[in-house]
Formats: structure tokens, sequence, C-alpha cells
């Protein structure tokens, strides 16, 4: 009965140690009880000690202790979490929460759409019949009709489409055939996956039209291509190191 009584009045305390700014946890941190159990925090700042209700709490930091903490007062044993007095200078900074909102590449093109929509929509002005919706009266559109004859701002017009049209293209290539993506498949690094994304970026047709299957089986296969090439060229230049130097003759 004695040891039943002891059993049910031992508590189990445990909970987190941080620094002054109640982000970093504290490591090596002495926990004792009035009883002589003891424990320290681990890496994570976590510690756990066995108690009683009549117990009480000291917290000991490089030899300074904490004022005691009677158990019977703490509220939630399972988690009692404190903050010493001191400041640890971390290589690493807990940041405040940051929302990030990823945009995706339909996104970003109709924003650009819309940004742009006269230059996108631009056709060759033309003679067209117009309605009065009043009177039902069949007219000219004038504003048409000037514009044909404004050749240079319609030059122009058709180039920055033409443009545009070209960069939403090659931004469709890159959202498609970008680093991430090679390098996970390919395990190419640095200079070489440099090389690989200039020699072998596919063209416009074939990304907009392959299936996700078939461009990573394209790029699967050209890096293989691509690392034989590579050590041909590495067997040509050192065959060219071993070879003799010309001897001239007088």
């Amino acid at each position: 009965m004695l040891i039943a009584h002891l059993g049910k009045s031992q508590i189990i305390v445990s909970g987190t140690v941080y620094d002054s700014t109640k982000s970093i946890p504290l490591k090596a941190v002495l926990i004792q009880s009035g009883n002589n159990n003891a424990t320290s925090t681990d890496s994570n700042g976590h510690y756990s000690i066995i108690t009683t209700e009549n117990d009480s709490l000291t917290f000991i930091y490089q030899g300074k202790p904490t004022a005691k903490f009677a158990v019977k007062q703490i509220d939630n044993t399972g988690n009692f979490d404190i903050a010493l007095h001191v400041r640890i200078t971390e290589k690493f900074k807990l940041l405040k929460e940051v929302k990030i909102y990823s945009k995706n590449y339909r996104q970003d093109s109709l924003q650009n759409r819309e940004q742009y929509a006269s230059i996108f929509k631009y056709q060759r002005p033309g003679i067209s019949p117009i309605t009065d919706s009043y009177t039902g009266a069949v007219g000219m559109d004038l504003n048409e009709l000037i514009n044909i004859f404004r050749f240079r701002r319609n030059k122009q017009l058709k180039r920055m489409q033409v443009r545009l049209m070209e960069q939403e293209k090659d931004n469709y290539i890159n959202y498609r055939f970008n680093k991430t993506t090679v390098r996970r498949i390919t395990k190419l690094q640095g200079k070489e996956l440099d090389l690989f994304m200039r020699e072998y970026r596919p063209d416009f047709d074939f990304t907009e039209n392959s299936s996700l299957v078939q461009f990573y089986q394209y790029i699967l296969n050209a890096s293989y291509q691509f690392k034989r090439e590579l050590l041909l060229r590495d067997k040509t230049r050192d065959s060219l190191l071993s070879r003799p130097a010309p001897v001239l003759i007088k």
C-alpha cells in the first residue's frame, strides 16, 4: 500500500526551456527537484523529470539558478515551458510567420495578356461597314480608315505583337524546362547543367504538345547523350594533350 501511494504521488513534469526571446530553445539546462532528482534539456530544449506534488523545481543555466517553482502550482505539468533571462546568438534566427503566394505559369500569362491586351488583339486595319444601333444606317468606321494609312504605327504594333508572342513561348519553355526539374532527372550540377540547358533546350511545339511522361523521357534521354558527348570530348582532349610536341628541323 505504501508503494502504491508513492507511485500515485509521483508526477512527470515536462516542457521546453527558451531564451529571453521565447523563440530559441536552450540545451544543457539543468533541472533539479527538491528530492535531488535531476535532468537536463536536450538539443531542442526539451526536458522531462519525475517529481512529486509537494516538490519544487529549479532551472540552472551556466551555474545560475532560477527561483523555485512549486509543482502544485503548475497548471499544465505536461507542457511547462519557461524562458530564462539569457540571450542566445544563433547563426539562424526564427522568423515570424511569412505567407508566400506562388503564381503559376497560367496566372502570369493571363496577367501579361491583360496588361498588353491591345497589342495581343491587334489586327491589321481594314475597311468594314458599321451599323448605327439607333437608326440602322450603314456606314464606315472612320478610325479604321485612318489607321490604314498609319503605316509606321501598324508596323510597330505588329512587331510588338510578334515579340510578345515569342516571349510568351519562351516563358512557357522556361516554365517546363527549368533547372530544378532538369537537375532532379539528370543529376547534373554546376557548369554541366548550364551547358545542358543551353544545348538541349526543346522547341515550343514539342514543349506544348508533349505529355509529362514524354517530356521527362526527353530530358532523360538527352542527358544520356549529353554525358556520352562529354566523355568523347574529354577523350579527344586527353589524346591531343598526350601527343608529343612537334620538333622543328632546321
